[in-house]
């Protein structure tokens, strides 16, 4: 038992539990001389009175005072240090122990804030900020304010409803608004008429909270202590009495504490943290959605299909001319899969990047349809802003499209592009016709990264900064783009 617990201590909790138990024991010997002069003055009034009778609940106290310092290094502290995604086990039990045992005179109000600053310093050194430690970070922070708040309380001269507040309606509020937080909220937060159903679920919690309040402010009231061993036992942080009139104040403090205090702040606290939560779901499918269309992307435009029509068109053209034009389409390709391979992956490029993009691809598809003369390409691209910055490959999928399903070599086509900025402002418009493919048409079939993509994609990266406006008829195929950019920092 004690190797399988040093096994789980590091050496220096080992020396700070060492240092804590001798900090005890010198409490205790001190008690030692306090007893033998009790036990002297007794016996000189006639009254017998044995050390046993003082030392043993001494000697409990101080038991429960190591054993709770003892379970916060070695059950508490190990849940705050656990790696990223392992579930915590509850810590609540464990300050419930504490709490209690310092209500009780258990602990004294020394090692109870000393209790408290551990507690404190083990939750602002914690590593797992997980969401399955949220339970134990929250009740942790509450329970050892409330015992800073109580051992304040207890050196300074204040009125006795502000006392009974401090000690007993702060510690149920406390846990009705934990009960909400963690169990009524989260089980309730998909049905409808959300606040509504959680008021309703939380009042009995309030009405127990508040009765069970009121009812041992009434047994201090008649001031019958339910425990009477000795002197030790007595429940000191309580040790005063309450009037008829302090227990109906209690009780209208209770309730309006509860319902103006604990119900908002409970509900409140629980939609910010669903925002952020919200928010870091949308921040890692905004990730996973640029990351999944930058390699569909790559894997659409990187493959054997896309690479033989490149080919083919070059291979035409040096048939039918000298090696100028088929150079010229080299180059052209060649700066289109080096900003494939090198800029792609980036979360933003210059749009200067992106136009050149689109300037290689229309060029390389010109070349392929220049001995077709009922094709009609053209395309009107300007930037006055060289600053502005553009997620990749964002545009092209449009223009991709346009030459995909608007060209063909025997109807008459047309492609009509538009880009000019205004501002921090894109306008991009692109109005082609439709023609049917052909069964032996290798591209039959064959969606590219496809418009639902694209769309995806606006909708991660300039969510209610886009507008997108698509119109299709039996002949022809018209899109609009507005975006707000970014300008480089």
């Amino acid at each position: 038992m004690l190797k399988s617990l040093q096994t789980k201590l590091k050496t220096e909790t080992l020396i700070e539990l060492l240092l804590v138990a001798l900090v005890i024991l010198a409490t205790f010997i001190v008690h030692l001389f306090d007893a033998a002069d009790i036990v002297k003055i007794n016996r000189l009034n006639g009254i017998p009175t044995t050390y046993g009778f003082l030392l043993a609940p001494a000697a409990f106290k101080y038991a429960v005072t190591f054993v709770c310092y003892l379970l916060l290094c070695a059950y508490v502290a190990p849940e705050f240090k656990k790696p990223e995604g392992q579930s915590a086990r509850p810590a609540v039990l464990v300050y419930a122990l504490i709490a209690v045992s310092l209500l009780l005179n258990l602990i004294s109000i020394y090692f109870g804030a000393l209790l408290a600053l551990r507690l404190w310093i083990i939750l602002f050194t914690r590593t797992n900020r997980s969401a399955t430690n949220a339970l134990n970070y929250e009740s942790g922070l509450l329970t050892a304010s409330w015992i800073f708040l109580t051992v304040a309380s207890v050196f300074v001269d204040i009125n006795t409803v502000i006392r009974v507040f401090i000690l007993l309606v702060i510690p149920a509020c406390i846990i009705v608004y934990l009960y909400a937080m963690y169990r009524i909220l989260p089980r309730n937060q998909h049905k409808k008429w959300l606040f509504l159903n959680y008021f309703i679920r939380i009042m009995p919690c309030i009405a127990l909270s508040t009765l069970v309040t009121i009812l041992t402010v009434a047994q201090l009231k008649e001031h019958n202590y339910p425990y009477s061993l000795n002197e030790a036992f007595r429940l000191d942080l309580l040790n005063f009495k309450v009037q008829g009139n302090d227990i109906e104040a209690l009780l209208v403090i209770c309730l309006l504490t509860h319902l103006l205090f604990v119900i908002p702040f409970a509900w409140s606290n629980f939609k910010s943290r669903n925002r952020k939560l919200d928010q870091q779901i949308n921040e890692l499918k905004t990730e996973l959605g640029q990351t999944d269309a930058n390699l569909n992307f790559l894997k659409s435009q990187i493959n054997p299909h896309f690479l033989f029509n490149a080919l083919n068109t070059l291979y035409g053209t040096a048939l039918q001319e000298n090696a100028e034009r088929t150079g010229e389409g080299i180059q052209k390709l060649g700066d289109m899969m080096r900003l494939m391979l090198q800029e792609n992956m980036k979360d933003k490029i210059a749009l200067t990047m992106d136009i050149d993009y689109l300037n290689n691809y229309i060029l390389l598809q010109k070349l392929r349809t220049a001995t077709s003369a009922n094709v009609v390409i053209e395309a009107e691209i300007s930037n006055d802003n060289p600053d502005l910055l553009i997620a990749p490959m964002l545009l092209i999928p449009f223009v991709e499209n346009a030459f995909k399903h608007g060209i063909s070599l025997i109807n008459p086509s047309f492609i009509k592009m538009k880009l000019v900025t205004s501002g921090n402002t894109l306008y991009f418009d692109v109005h082609n016709s439709i023609h049917l493919k052909s069964d032996n048409d290798p591209e039959k079939g064959q969606s590219g990264i496809g418009l639902e993509n694209v769309k995806q994609r606006l909708n991660l990266l300039y969510n209610n900064k886009h507008e997108l406006i698509i119109r299709e008829t039996a002949k022809d195929f018209f899109v609009h783009l507005t975006l707000q950019l970014e300008d480089a920092v």
